[in-house]
């Protein structure tokens, strides 16, 4: 039987051009795609507005999935980490923060495996404590790389150095060239998280636990490179594995 994997979903608060209605719950569709055809069954989390019902959501959550998946998405309000937000701040969504925050640590005391991107793997860290460089042309005065790629996104755009041993290089090697669309970064690690891969200049590019194999996190978007990069894909049937040994 096919694990079920959990995706939250973002939220489209304004209308657009194809989706002309308010506060749309939203997915990527490469990571349904990936999930998909790596053996997973996705459903989709919304989050509520009402901070009152995260508790009772997420008890009910829980019981649904065998793994979860964190997407990109807007920055992370700061307070969470204890810091007021800086000029360079991009977009929040409070109630989306609210909402992960419980998720994630209701999923790691489950003991169900987290596979995060970009703002996912923010968060995750923030979840487990720790902080994050509100902009990096700011505060990470070293960073010789625009981590906010110019190109189109899709297109990979710099090298990134996986730890020797970690979960990480067991899963895609030594190396790789990823894309880059982040002004945000982990700075200080959460609770039981170690690095398992940097870019050139230093910046984080992957987190994992320190002990097994519960949480990974990438900073880049696997999900817009499987196509023309198929290592990038096993980042999705890892999770997929991970998830057998917790399926419902």
């Amino acid at each position: 039987m096919r694990p079920t994997i959990a995706i939250v979903a973002d939220t489209m608060s304004e209308p657009s051009d194809v989706i002309n209605y308010n506060n749309a719950d939203i997915i990527p569709n490469m990571i349904k795609n990936a999930l998909i055809q790596t053996g997973g069954t996705p459903i989709v989390l919304p989050f509520p507005e009402q901070y009152g019902l995260v508790n009772t959501l997420v008890d009910q959550y829980i019981r649904l999935f065998d793994g979860l998946m964190l997407p990109g998405g807007p920055d992370i309000d700061p307070q969470f980490y204890g810091e007021d937000p800086t000029p360079q701040m991009g977009h929040v969504v409070y109630p989306e923060d609210v909402f992960e925050l419980a998720l994630i640590r209701a999923t790691v005391k489950a003991g169900k495996p987290i596979f995060a991107i970009c703002r996912g793997m923010q968060i995750l860290n923030v979840a487990l404590g720790g902080n994050l460089y509100q902009d990096l042309e700011s505060n990470f005065p070293t960073a010789t790389i625009r981590h906010a790629q110019a190109p189109n996104g899709q297109y990979p755009h710099h090298p990134v150095r996986v730890r020797d041993g970690s979960h990480l290089h067991a899963v895609i090697g030594k190396r790789a060239i990823v894309n880059s669309r982040h002004h945000q970064a982990v700075r200080q690690l959460g609770h039981g998280l170690q690095v398992s891969a940097t870019a050139p200049d230093g910046v984080v590019e992957a987190i994992e636990s320190t002990h097994g194999d519960q949480c990974l996190g990438v900073q880049w978007h696997p999900e817009n490179l499987y196509l023309d990069d198929h290592i990038q894909l096993r980042l999705f049937a890892d999770l997929i594995r991970r998830a057998q040994g917790r399926r419902i």
